[in-house]
């Protein structure tokens, strides 16, 4: 079976992609094994990523069948009809299902809640940091401004975790935290999953406000994300994703799906202004899943996991 998750062209590691190869290939490794799960192309499984779209065949191929795990619906244009040799075993939310056209029951929620079962952070030692809440910034925010980034934290005394760390590194400082404040989603999924409650920010038009939503719904929660200024460290609006007409249509939709709009920013140079802002932001009342909800959809998830095997026979 062969793992497809997105990979950046620029070759960096992005905290929500990279968790795919660590937690599929952990979790149940009697069931992930050489024989299993290697590099064979005719079976493909796509795991967590808004990866449902027109794109996935193409990238995907040559495989002859996909499982899809937990997959978010989402960027590029929808995908017209499922086909015939893709199994879906779950989705990220009710949005995705609904955009789909399936079964409001195979939205679980996104399977990086199940980050719950495979990690345990260390114990807080007397000499850690005396700062207990943390920000998490998307990738795309953390390789334009990382520098300004740690350095308006600092001033907040507020902890940075990159998205770009290694997996265990992140949800051990994730874990360590009393409060995150995210806008990597993931960073929330993995904060929920470890019982961390957790607030969400947004720094630019690139958060796409409809898959937090799908996630969102899927345990329960708004999704109702505190605004920061843009930095000046960032690229304007669209620049590296797309261009032109395009970049104006597919910003637009993405700002626009839901009642959370993230189009309207502008570029500011007062980083004076955001670390007051972060550290009101950090006294607001956090989010997090109820422990019932929470229960149930990572008792779900695993399940729904626990069927695998059957992809073998499935036609």
């Amino acid at each position: 079976m062969k793992l497809f998750y997105y990979q950046r062209p620029d070759q960096e590691p992005n905290f929500g992609d990279e968790l795919n190869g660590w937690l599929w290939t952990k979790l149940w490794t009697n069931l992930f094994n050489e024989d299993l799960f290697n590099e064979d192309d005719s079976i493909a499984f796509v795991g967590m990523g808004t990866l449902l779209n027109n794109k996935l065949a193409e990238r995907i191929a040559p495989a002859q069948k996909v499982v899809v795990f937990s997959t978010g619906v989402g960027y590029e244009q929808p995908i017209k009809k499922i086909p015939p040799a893709w199994h879906i075993s779950c989705l990220r939310g009710p949005l995705s299902a609904k955009r789909l056209g399936l079964p409001s029951d195979l939205a679980i929620t996104d399977g990086g809640l199940l980050v719950a079962k495979l990690f345990k952070p260390s114990p807080k030692t007397f000499h850690q940091e005396i700062s207990v809440s943390s920000f998490m910034p998307h990738i795309h925010s953390a390789t334009a401004a990382a520098a300004s980034w740690q350095r308006i934290c600092q001033q907040a005394n507020i902890r940075y975790i990159d998205p770009r760390w290694p997996i265990e590194e992140v949800l051990q400082a994730i874990g360590s935290s009393e409060l995150l404040l995210a806008e990597a989603m993931h960073g929330a999924i993995a904060a929920d999953a470890l019982r961390v409650p957790w607030i969400p920010v947004v720094t630019s038009p690139r958060i796409y406000a409809f898959k937090w939503q799908d996630w969102c719904a899927s345990m329960n929660l708004p999704y109702s994300p505190y605004r920061l200024p843009s930095l000046a460290a960032y690229p304007r609006w669209g620049r590296g994703i797309r261009s032109g007409s395009v970049a104006a249509r597919h910003w637009l939709k993405a700002g626009f799906e839901g009642t959370i709009a993230t189009i309207e920013y502008g570029l500011s140079g007062n980083e004076a202004a955001v670390v007051r802002l972060l550290m009101n932001i950090a006294v607001q009342a956090p989010f997090l899943s109820r422990n019932d909800v929470f229960e149930q959809r990572l008792e779900a998830l695993q399940a729904c996991f626990s069927q695998l095997p059957k992809i073998r026979s499935f036609t």
